[in-house]
């Protein structure tokens, strides 16, 4: 498999892990000249996402290095093909977890793209020229504008970086679900941590009663007084869990960690959905007794169609959602993974890749 091709000669400064150690070391590389659908960024921030760890160790047994991870990118067009109509130089943008797809099947046709069997992501996938795609931590990306968003102005460009992966990925489930709209409901969301605390944004915005299940009773106070959440559950609380059975209207699952369902299930009303948006690496325990005896719904989600990420987005600017960053330095990346691995993070890591005296 070729790694550029012909038309890959923009030379590039970035950041790669080299084998499974996952250790990210500085890294040039070549981009493709831009294209006449490409939109070219530069690259201000990036945020880190727990998959950029698991692709640096390859975890999942399908890394191709040298791997250049990042799919939380915001930054400016410095540069639009002939074709794009809709961005122009010195626009902010932002580009998240997909670099193409086919664009004909029924899931493109009908913007949810994420669900095509070709789809490619924005690192370590394979672009429509053959080459593997490098993602943000770099300093600069050329992108198919069909897969690039707008930024909102208000919104800082740090603090959106995150929203391009996690946010979307816990809007789309509230969105499929009616909840954007709807009458107050009372909403669960388990773990507290990057999709868990722009979970209760989302709710809060839309108008509804959160409960937050977690592990940990040291969270309760932060999720109450700064994240804005109603109710808190700590799970290992017998007492607690029970005495919340059948009074969520909807439940979504943001942990990575191996757990049973079953216990969680019992909190939502009759009818009520449960949907999981992490991905622990082992199956989960799913009883069978409480959606039977509840008619209960679990589902799957994954990030969103390019329309759905420019739609939340903008949501976001409109309720002012932002991410909870930490900011680091390139030459920290490997520091902020080691945290990561240890939870030591409120609640997102996001690379100041251009510098300091960025203020966009």
């Amino acid at each position: 498999m070729a790694k550029t091709t012909q038309n890959h000669t923009q030379v590039v400064s970035g950041w790669a892990a080299l084998d499974s150690s996952g250790k990210i070391t500085p890294y040039i590389f070549n981009r493709r000249e831009n294209g006449v659908n490409d939109v070219t960024i530069k690259i201000l921030y990036c945020g880190i996402c727990h998959t950029d760890l698991h692709y640096a160790k390859n975890d999942w047994g399908i890394t191709m290095y040298p791997v250049v991870p990042g799919h939380e990118i915001t930054g400016i067009v410095v540069e639009v093909g002939s074709n794009v109509t809709n961005f122009k130089t010195g626009d902010k943008v932002g580009v998240g977890c997909m670099s193409a797809s086919c664009l004909e099947c029924e899931f493109c046709k009908n913007s949810e793209e994420n669900y095509c069997d070709k789809v490619q992501f924005t690192y370590n996938g394979v672009f429509w020229d053959g080459s593997i795609t490098y993602g943000g931590y770099s300093k600069m990306l050329v992108a198919d504008y069909r897969f690039v968003v707008a930024i909102p102005d208000n919104l800082p460009m740090d603090r959106a970086a995150p929203l391009l992966c996690a946010g979307v990925t816990v809007f789309c489930p509230m969105k499929d679900n009616n909840l954007i709209n709807s009458p107050r409901k009372k909403i669960g969301v388990i773990g507290l941590g990057g999709l868990g605390h722009l979970a209760i944004k989302f709710a809060k915005a839309f108008g509804h009663h959160v409960t937050v299940i977690s592990t940990s009773l040291s969270k309760e106070s932060e999720a109450k007084t700064k994240l804005g959440a109603d109710d808190f559950i700590v799970s290992s609380n017998a007492h607690q869990m029970q005495s919340r059975q059948r009074t969520l209207d909807f439940v979504l699952d943001t942990v990575s960690a191996n757990h049973s369902l079953g216990p969680y299930l019992e909190l939502l009303k009759v009818k009520g959905t449960f949907v999981i948006v992490g991905a622990p690496d082992k199956p989960l325990g799913l009883p069978s007794f409480p959606l039977i005896f509840g008619k209960r719904t679990v589902k799957g989600s994954m990030i969103g169609s390019i329309k759905e990420t420019q739609e939340m987005i903008d949501i976001c600017g409109k309720y002012n959602i932002m991410c909870d960053i930490e900011i680091v330095t390139p030459n920290r990346i490997n520091e902020a993974y080691e945290r990561i691995e240890k939870n030591d993070i409120k609640y997102r890591f996001v690379i100041d890749i251009a510098g300091q005296s960025s203020k966009l």
